[in-house]
């Protein structure tokens, strides 16, 4: 999994499923990604089956979701684990840039999210609650900073 083609960017980085009280937030992802994608932003989905089993589909069967439920058009990895000692690199990265509540670390949900500057540097860390659109101030503050 290589992130070059996403060097400069401005990033929102969510693990997601398909099957959670959060997907609908689907929704404003790609809401987000329409608003800013000409200006260097991009939302990165990550399936993830490790809270209630939530996403246990195959591949190509999250995808086939995400497009004709949400329109989603922003690009969608393959199934990581977000936690434990198997849990993908980059979410090792993320939750050590950012730990979270109380400094745990560990990501609680599905659709924990995390706002990475220009420069690859994590500025933030959402909880699975907060909506897509609360985060568009933070989002624009990034957009507006060159690398």
């Amino acid at each position: 999994m290589t992130f070059d083609r996403f060097k400069g960017q401005v990033l929102l980085i969510v693990n997601v499923a398909s099957h959670c009280g959060f997907t609908p937030q689907y929704e404003g992802l790609q809401e987000l990604q329409n608003k800013y994608r000409t200006q260097g932003f991009s939302v990165l989905g990550f399936p993830c089956n490790q809270f209630g089993f939530q996403e246990a589909g195959s591949a190509e069967s999250i995808q086939t979701f995400c497009q004709t439920t949400y329109a989603v058009d922003f690009p969608m990895f393959a199934k990581v684990k977000v936690n434990g000692s198997d849990a993908h690199p980059l979410f090792q990265d993320l939750k050590k840039a950012a730990p979270g509540f109380m400094g745990m670390g560990a990501i609680k949900w599905n659709f924990t999210k995390f706002l990475v500057d220009r420069g690859g540097i994590v500025r933030e860390r959402f909880k699975p609650s907060t909506e897509p659109k609360d985060m568009a101030k933070q989002i624009e503050k990034l957009l507006e900073k060159a690398l």
